[in-house]
């Protein structure tokens, strides 16, 4: 079987960039696949970020063609040359944000009018985080215009889909569910010298929050709820580790508020691959307090470690996280539920050894298996 992709890969950073990647490995090791990507990607006036670029020295790798650029329409064209040309029975499109709407869409019809197999998009959030506008939802309409079918990470995302393209997504087998596999990109790393690199005591009961701080986040709800952990669970600490799109000095200062500032770390940097294992192996919980989301690559992450999990009730991480398996889940904008779940997985060691154990059971859940063969089944002539 014949794949394209087009979409992000190493050197520009961040989790779908990380899944694309692995993805191209995955279906390499059965097929034969050609992997098209970015020379370019958002202006610098437009990217809150302090740079697209992964700094890290150990990165997956794979052949890519690097040629699309968003705003310079004529690598679009190029691009679709260069993937028809290698007729495809399948071709998938990872998207995310409107800023991608007239490049993917227009290599998604050079594409289908080629009649060079299926056009998939990937769909990581049909609408933005931060919500959608009439210009957004528009340019998403015309880019997912162009699939035929359509992968989503959560039931609601396939909610907000079926909603703005009623008739592309009425066709029977249009939509497909799939929870994000494992970003197995960090080597594990001793829990003690993980411990002794971050400056915590080996008693420390550490809650790991990771990625990329923005407001959907709720890290401010999250920096009350450890507050309030503190008075039952006086051993509680938090490690932030990601870059912030936001003020860190804002997040610092709440917790000097609350009388927590020696219980919170703020690691103001994108975190390299290289690094990733000493934030996970210093920690006891991930969590994700979440006001909205569609699926998380922490989740994964947190599997990949072993660690359980707590999270919103929002987008897909219920989905991805068992309540009460692998770990607990509570009301979004709630520090109150969300110190109460925290106390329960630091304090209770029986509550935390079998949640642990229900990581470990269910890790297959999150295998790039499921997701290489439903690519294989869209592939399937129809």
């Amino acid at each position: 079987m014949r794949v394209a992709i087009v979409g992000p890969t190493y050197p520009f950073r961040g989790g779908i960039a990380h899944h694309t990647t692995l993805l191209a490995a995955a279906l390499r090791a059965q097929h034969d696949v050609l992997f098209v990507s970015f020379r370019g990607q958002y202006p610098l006036w437009l990217f809150p970020g302090r740079s697209d670029r992964d700094p890290s020295a150990r990165a997956p790798s794979g052949q890519v063609d690097y040629l699309l650029k968003p705003l310079l329409p004529w690598t679009w064209l190029r691009t679709g040359r260069r993937v028809t040309g290698f007729r495809p029975h399948i071709t998938l499109i990872p998207w995310w944000v409107p800023f991608w709407a007239p490049s993917a869409g227009a290599v998604a019809r050079v594409v289908r009018r080629a009649g060079t197999g299926r056009v998939v998009f990937i769909c990581h959030n049909v609408v933005p985080h931060e919500g959608a506008g009439r210009v957004a939802r528009a340019l998403t309409t015309f880019a997912l215009g162009g699939g035929q079918a359509f992968i989503v990470h959560s039931a609601a995302d396939e909610a907000r889909l079926r909603a703005l393209l009623p008739r592309v997504t009425s066709r029977p087998g249009a939509v497909h569910r799939a929870l994000l596999p494992v970003h197995a990109i960090a080597a594990p790393v001793d829990r003690a010298d993980a411990r002794r690199a971050l400056g915590l005591a080996p008693g420390d009961r550490v809650a790991l929050f990771f990625g990329f701080v923005r407001p959907y986040k709720g890290l401010e709800q999250l920096i009350h709820a450890v507050a309030l952990a503190a008075r039952q669970a006086p051993d509680v600490r938090l490690v932030v580790a990601g870059e912030f799109w936001l003020s860190a000095e804002e997040f610092t200062r709440q917790a000097e508020r609350l009388g927590i500032a020696d219980r919170v770390q703020l690691h103001d940097a994108y975190v390299p691959n290289e690094a990733i294992g000493s934030y996970f192996g210093a920690a006891d919980v991930v969590v994700l307090p979440y006001l909205q989301a569609t699926q998380s690559g922490v989740v994964t992450l947190a599997a990949q470690f072993g660690l359980p999990v707590v999270a919103t009730r929002v987008g897909g991480l219920p989905e991805a996280v068992i309540d009460g398996g692998t770990g607990l889940i509570v009301p979004p904008g709630d520090p109150v539920a969300l110190s109460r779940a925290l106390v329960r997985v630091l304090s209770d060691d029986e509550l935390a050894a079998r949640l642990r154990a229900g990581v470990a059971a269910g890790r297959s859940r999150f295998d790039w298996a499921a997701l290489v063969g439903l690519v294989e089944e869209l592939a399937r002539p129809s």
